[in-house]
Order: C-alpha cells, then structure tokens, then sequence
C-alpha cells in the first residue's frame, strides 16, 4: 500500500535523478564547445574494444595487485545496483523485497550481492591505506595532485565503505525481524547471517534500524550519484563512450591538417577542387586555426578525455620526461583541459573544485592570459614530450593525451613560428633543401665520393 513515506521517497528519487541528469546535460554542453570529428567509423571494432577495454578492464591488469581490488569494486558495484533496482521498485509502490519472487535466482543474487559488497569494503579499505599511509608515488607526487584530488579519492573511498556497511545493517535487521516474527527469509546471505545477531531481539528496534539502514543505503547512492560529476569517479559512466570513440589508428601514426591537406593537393593537382569553407549560422566563413590555443580548438573527443580521466597517474609514472624531471606531466595536459572547459563552458558540478591552485599555490609558471595555452599549460611543458605514446598505451580508459599535445604545438609552430631555434633550424633546412640538414641537394651525395678508395690503389 503507498503512504506518506513512499510519496517521500519519490520525490526524493525524482529529484536526486534530475539533479544528475541535469549535471550530465551541462557536462554535454561543454564537452560541444570542442570541434566536430567523425568517429562512426568501424563499429564493429569499436564495440570489441570498448567489451575489452571498458567492460572487460582489459589494461588494468598490466599492474595485478591494482586490476583485482578494482575488479571486485567494479563487479561489487554493477551487481549492487540490481538490489538498488530493487530498493527503488520497494520504496515507490511500497513493497518489500520485490524480486524475491524468482526464488533461487533471487538467493544466488542476494548471497553474491553480499560477498561482492564485503570484497568492496575490504578492497576500498587496501586502497585507502594505499592512499594515506604507504602513499603510492603516483598519487601523491607532481605538481597537479595538490588538495582536491587526494580529498576526492578518499571522500569516494569511505563513502562505497559506508554504503556497503549501511546495506548490511538493513540486512542484518530486516532478516532478524523476520526470523522473530517467524516468516521465511526472502533470499540468502551470507555475511549477514554471520552477524544476525548484532542488534538484539527487540522487533521495534529492529525495524527502525532496518529503515535507517535502508534510507541510508539509498539516499547515499543518489547523494553519490550527484557527486560524481564533481568527482573523478565519473570515469565509470565516461570510461564507455571514450573507449568506443577511441582512436584506431595505429598509436605513431599522426594526423594532418585538413586546410594544409586540400591546400598541398590543390597544387599537385590543378583540377583538383577543396571543400568549400566551412560558414557560422549567419553565413560567415569560419576561419580555422591551425592547431589549438583554447578549448574550442580541441575535438569534443579530446575534450571528452578530459571527463575520462580517472587521475590515476599512469600516463605520468611512464613519461620518460617526466621521469628525467621535466615539466611534462600527461595527467596535468589533461586535468588542465578539463578545468579550462569548466571554466569556459557552465561548470556542471555541484562541488567545484580548482585542482591546481589551492590555497594560492602555483602549479608552473603560467601567464595570465585565458586561454589553455599559456594560460593553463606553458609551451616548456609541450616540448618535453618525445612523442613516445607511453602514456597513450599506460591509460586504463584509452585517453589519448598525445593528440592535445600536438594540437597545442601545432598551434606553436603554424600561427606563432614559437618552436625552439634547433626546429626552426630544422625547418628553413627542409623548406630550402628538402631535408633536415644544411646541404644543398646536390651536396648531398659528397660523403660517398669521400669515402670511395679506387681498387687498384
């Protein structure tokens, strides 16, 4: 029968679901101010990898210890939600335990659902130790993991640990009611049993401990839901969209310009005919940059990275300038795009958090111009990078940092000639002789005739 306390809790459902679709909205609109791309290409190959990489954490288990404390987090998590399902279905239309009625299947759900939630309490209090006290180098050092990361991490941690803990108390006094009231048990479980005791035999007790544990159970999880958008652990909704838009091209290979495309083409080939240029709503040309400066210069693919990250710290542990103590950090390239977005777009979170300069601290020295480059991420940082891919082939959910590194040096070289004197060099040598060196093509040979001795000498 509905009461007062379901109309309640439907309200409350309604408005802690909107308030994360309204989130989710916001965040849409800022990953559009990026440049349209075409990524439908091969879906056949897009779905395998996003089973492999996505659902299947398929680069997670490149570090073991890591890939199964996650795993029993990930599984804990997406089998948890269909006792959520459950507890929602309950609380609108009044009911209790709903699904109870497939029986077996039900028991061998509820008992798994309980084991799982016991891995997750557990893994979540290894990585809190992880964290805090034996302080994992990755998620402690560089100049981006200042306050706010270290503080989400745990807030996330503590707040699966207390979720889990609040489910089991309904458990334990629910099925205890039950047992004094002498019904049947709805379903199996395992860890509850253990502990069916705990809070004594009193049966208005343990109702109201049954209904404390129940609202906190799901009023936790919506009060999650509405955090993740803040949080990294958006990662597990973005993590399958980014794979499945992922890059298939091999990891060295580069993309071109596409005006300097149609441009080379229409001088190697006089009949040939370059699109015509692109135009605003009022008819305008719009005129493209070569390379990116801000946020609206980057693909929504490469602004959509940037809700990926987990901040795990992956791609920097393996960047080999950031090992030999350059400024590059890959994770700080794409943590700074993300907060640049926010900035420039409408900030979807309900928290907002400034990742590089709390309490007035300083992450490089930047200018004051708003703009990604120079404004957020210095051109010493871009020309760190060797290009390597280390980072693109270390990330779990297939960021590609290297691709907002180019575009940001592209952005260098082609509008502000801004490279180093030795690439500069480079290019006025490949410009004039058609190589990267200071010869003249018709000097380039003299080294054989050097080194050529006559037989009979």
């Amino acid at each position: 029968m509905i009461g007062i306390e379901n109309i309640v809790f439907l309200l409350v459902a309604v408005l802690g679901i909107g308030l994360f679709i309204w989130q989710v909205r916001k965040i849409r609109k800022n990953v559009l101010l990026g440049r349209d791309t075409e990524l439908l290409d091969n879906p056949s190959e897009r779905m395998n990898k996003m089973l492999l990489v996505a659902f299947g954490q398929q680069k997670m288990f490149k570090r073991p210890l890591a890939a199964v404390l996650h795993l029993f987090v990930y599984v804990g998590f997406i089998v948890i939600n269909i006792e959520v399902l459950e507890i929602l279905i309950d609380g609108i239309f009044g009911t209790h335990r709903v699904l109870g009625f497939v029986g077996p299947l039900y028991s061998g759900l509820m008992a798994i659902n309980e084991i799982l939630a016991a891995l997750v309490i557990i893994a979540c209090a290894i990585f809190l130790w992880r964290r805090n006290v034996t302080k994992l180098p990755r998620l402690w050092n560089g100049v981006e993991m200042r306050a706010w990361p270290k503080l989400d991490a745990n807030v996330i941690l503590i707040t699966e640990i207390v979720l889990m803990l609040a489910l089991f108390v309904f458990n334990i006094a629910d099925m205890k009611r039950v047992l004094l009231a002498g019904g049947e048990v709805v379903g199996a479980y395992p860890v509850s049993h253990l502990f069916v005791d705990a809070f004594g035999n009193d049966p208005g007790q343990l109702y109201v401990i049954a209904k404390i544990g129940w609202w906190f159970h799901i009023l936790g999880i919506l009060a999650f839901l509405n955090y993740l958008p803040s949080s990294k652990h958006f990662h597990i909704i973005m993590a399958f969209p980014n794979v499945y838009y992922s890059k298939l091209l091999p990891k060295g290979k580069f993309t071109t310009n596409p005006a300097i495309t149609h441009e080379i083409k229409a001088m190697l080939d006089p009949s040939y005919q370059p699109p015509a240029p692109k135009t605003d709503a009022e008819g305008n040309p719009v005129i493209e940059r070569f390379g990116a400066k801000d946020v609206e210069d980057l693909t929504w693919k490469q602004l959509m990275d940037a809700y990926t990250c987990t901040e795990c710290g992956r791609c920097t542990s393996v960047c080999p300038a950031n090992i030999t103590g350059k400024l590059l950090s890959p994770r700080k390239i794409i943590m700074d795009t993300r907060d640049r977005m926010e900035e420039k777009g409408e900030h979807p979170a309900i928290f907002a958090p400034n990742h590089y300069k709390e309490l007035g601290v300083e992450r490089v020295a930047v200018t004051e111009e708003k703009t990604l480059l120079r404004g957020y991420i210095t051109p010493e940082e871009l020309w760190a990078c060797t290009t390597c891919n280390a980072c693109t082939e270390s990330c779990p959910v297939n960021i590609d940092q290297l691709s907002t590194i180019m575009d940001l040096r592209r952005y260098l070289v082609l509008e502000e000639s801004a490279a180093p004197a030795s690439l500069n060099a480079m290019f006025t040598n490949i410009e004039n002789n058609g190589a990267p060196w200071a010869f003249s093509p018709s000097d380039r040979f003299n080294w054989a005739d050097e080194l050529y001795v006559p037989v009979n000498s």
